[in-house]
Parts: C-alpha cells; structure tokens; sequence
C-alpha cells in the first residue's frame, strides 16, 4: 500500500508527537496537530518552538502543511490519527494512562470508516486491545474491520544527532495483518525501517524490555560505584577499562539518579502489569529501589565532603550545575536533580542552580530560577555539584573557581584536583 496525500493527525505535540509531526509534514503530508495546550499551539503557529531538538526554521518550513489546533474536531478528515500523549506514574506507582483515555474520548465522535489509528504511548501490555479498542468501538465502527489499529513505540532520544527519528527502526504491531500493513506503510515515508510484530502486546512489550534493560544496568553500575568509593577505587577507571572489551560488555555509567520520561518510569508499568499474571518483577523492584536511592546518596557524598572542608551540610550554600535530567535538552521531568534539590533544602542547604536550556523550574510547589554562572557565583558557592554534563560547560573553569566541586558525572575523572569528589 503506497500514501500520498494522506492527512495524518497527531495527538499531543510534545518530545515525541511534534518531531512526528514535522517528519510527516516534510514527507508531503497534510498533518493535523492536536495538543491540549492554546500556549503551545499559538507558539507553533508563529513558527516557534519550544523543544530543543526542532528549531523554529524546520516549523516555519512546513507551516503550510502542518496545522497546529486545540480542536479535535479537526481530525474528521484524517486518514491515519497517531496518539503521542504523555503517561506518567501515579503517585500510587500504579501506571497514570489518563491522558489516553481523555484523547481517546475527545477523538472518538470523529473516528471514521478506514481510518488508521496508532497508540505511540509507552504503556503496559495489553492497552491498545483491552482499553483503546472497545472505546474506539462504542461509535459502533469494529476495529480490524472497519478501522485499522495498532501500537508503536515511540524511540525518541531527545538530543541524540547519531539516531533520529529517520534512522532508528520503527516496531510496529497491528490488531490485524491488515492493520499491520496499513501502519508500516504509513510509517515507510518517514522511517527508514519498519519492523512488523505479531500484535501490539508484542509491541508494547518491546518497548518495556528496551527500557528496563537500561534501568537495570544503569542500577547495576549505580551498586558498582558506590561499591567502588567504599573499597577506595575509581568507578570511571574502573568502566574505561571495562569498555575495552569488544564483545560481551556494554558501557553504562552511574549518576545521581535517573530521570525523563521512560527509564524511570516504563519498568514499574511492567512491574504492575505482572502482577496481574501472580508474579513479581523482583528484578525490576531492586533496580528501581537502587535507582531512586542515588540522589540521598549524592547527598551523603556533598556532606561528607563538606565535612572535610570544616562546613556542615546546614547553612552551606549549594550549586547544582544542570538540571534537565539529561544534557542537550530542556527536559527535567522525573530529574534527580529535582529529587537532589528538595533533599538539599530538607536538610537546611541554601540551594540554587544553573542550566542553560532550564531557565524556570516549577516541581511541587516551588519555583526556582536558573542563576547566572560566573566566576563570583561558583566562588561564593561552598559546594558546586555536577548534576547534568551539558557540553557547553568548561569543567577545568569550573573546577578553577570553585571551592568544592562534587561530581556525579564523571565529567572532571582526567582532571587531577584536590578539590572534586567523584561518585
């Protein structure tokens, strides 16, 4: 099956849907965009953007494609509707997919007779068929048969030049082999390669091993480093030499915790999921509790080192150098740095923190602000904590003018200093 002038609809315009969105428009498309937020869809129309990875000249190229709107009205005419909304964690732990049910709602009284429509939120097994096909189907229209439905895995790794949208294999799975069809060849004008599954469950589970895959390892090198410090060993000496091996071994490196919209998260969807089947993801569990205990890890080492220098944790003025929960990106959903913040000021710490593309933090209630980085403020500063390794930093000019510096990134490990502590 070729498309050509198909219009695509895209629900939710953020990390994963508006990249989306601007593949299918330069592909020739008509695309719809839907997002619940007027700021957002005022902002695309004007041709700005307000992600890293899409600058303001690729929206300004396709504005005549691509038609940003808060109406769902507008995917009545759409021939495929791609869902790209976001699905956190409860505050119970228990999978949030609200916002999946809320879309769907909204788009259903304008499904229509052949249309195609795929899930690309990462959700736990099952979702597509158990909870979007028979809403889709109280408007009386079969899915399989009178429309097509199917789940595929959003692969976005916002900041990431080597693997992008384009050249990262696409999963697809379909309630149908004709559904399956129907989206690979929806998704062939934009990816280079798509990889047909047996159903969404195998989709939806594909997604799920990637993540926690990463989640494991990252806890197990998290368990090596603090391992390492206690046995008066370098970790990062330690994983260079490791990485030496050409088969068998992966590089993952510790840090303070870890943070955005997957890893942290996508594991204990699985981990929920299984219950239903009596079994516990004992694995998944000790990961999770490794992960999460980083950031008051980080906290004894700031501590301690303060303690070395004569300074008590209380009082003490900190800086966290990033706040995004990774580099190169204006994200900081679910960073450790948040978790290292709150952790910090529990403790009587004067906090602040510098990050160039996270200019105003809003988490729980607080706001703080991004200080300016300066030769005064890193002096001032008793302690300078490397949260985020963005390259536009000059880490031998923040190691020269601060007092303090502790870092969990691994990012001064060459640098021969006697005032940085590494994790």
């Amino acid at each position: 099956m070729q498309w050509h002038d198909e219009t695509v609809g895209i629900i939710g315009l953020g990390y994963v849907g508006l990249p989306l969105a601007i593949a299918f428009a330069e592909s020739g498309a008509t695309v719809v965009g839907v997002d619940v937020s007027q700021e957002r869809v005022q902002s695309l129309k004007q041709g700005c953007s307000y992600l890293t990875d899409v600058s303001d000249e690729e929206i300004a190229s396709v504005l005549g494609r691509f038609h940003p709107t808060t109406d769902y009205s507008a995917l009545r005419e759409c021939d495929a509707v791609i869902i790209c909304v976001p699905t956190p964690l409860a505050k119970t732990g228990e999978p949030d997919i609200s916002y999946i049910l809320s879309a769907a709602e909204d788009f259903r009284p304008y499904l229509r007779r052949g249309m195609l429509v795929v899930l690309e939120s990462t959700t736990y097994p099952g979702t597509t068929e158990e909870l979007l096909k028979p809403m889709l189907e109280e408007t009386g229209l079969k899915a399989g048969v009178d429309f097509n439905l199917a789940f595929s895995p959003e692969r976005i790794d916002p900041s990431n030049k080597q693997w992008t949208l384009k050249n990262t294999p696409k999963i697809v799975g379909g309630l149908t082999p004709e559904c399956t069809m129907r989206a690979k060849a929806l998704y062939e004008r934009v990816v280079d390669d798509v990889y047909p599954v047996s159903s969404p469950k195998v989709a939806e589970m594909t997604k799920l091993l990637e993540n926690t895959f990463r989640a494991v390892n990252i806890a197990l090198v998290n368990e090596f480093a603090i391992l390492c410090r206690r046995m008066g060993i370098s970790v990062w000496e330690v994983i260079d030499a490791a990485s030496t091996k050409p088969f068998g071994f992966m590089r993952f490196e510790p840090g303070p915790g870890i943070g955005g919209h997957c890893i942290p998260i996508d594991p204990l969807y699985l981990a929920w999921k299984a219950r239903e089947f009596n079994h516990e993801a004992r694995f998944i569990r000790i990961a999770d509790a490794i992960n999460r205990q980083m950031p008051e890890y980080v906290v004894s080492l700031i501590s301690d080192a303060l303690n070395d220098h004569g300074k008590p944790l209380r009082g003490s003025r900190i800086l966290l150098l990033g706040i995004a929960y990774k580099p190169e990106v204006n994200d900081y959903r679910e960073s450790p740095g948040l978790a290292l913040v709150e952790l910090l000021q529990r403790k009587g710490s004067h906090v602040c923190y510098h990050d160039p593309y996270v200019l105003e933090v809003h988490h729980n209630g607080w706001v703080m602000k991004s200080v300016e980085l300066t030769e005064d403020e890193l002096a001032k500063s008793d302690c300078v904590v490397i949260v985020t390794a963005h390259k536009c930093y000059d880490w031998g000019w923040v190691v020269a003018h601060s007092p303090l510096v502790v870092d969990t990134r691994g990012v001064t490990r060459k640098m021969n200093a006697h005032n940085v502590v590494r994790l």
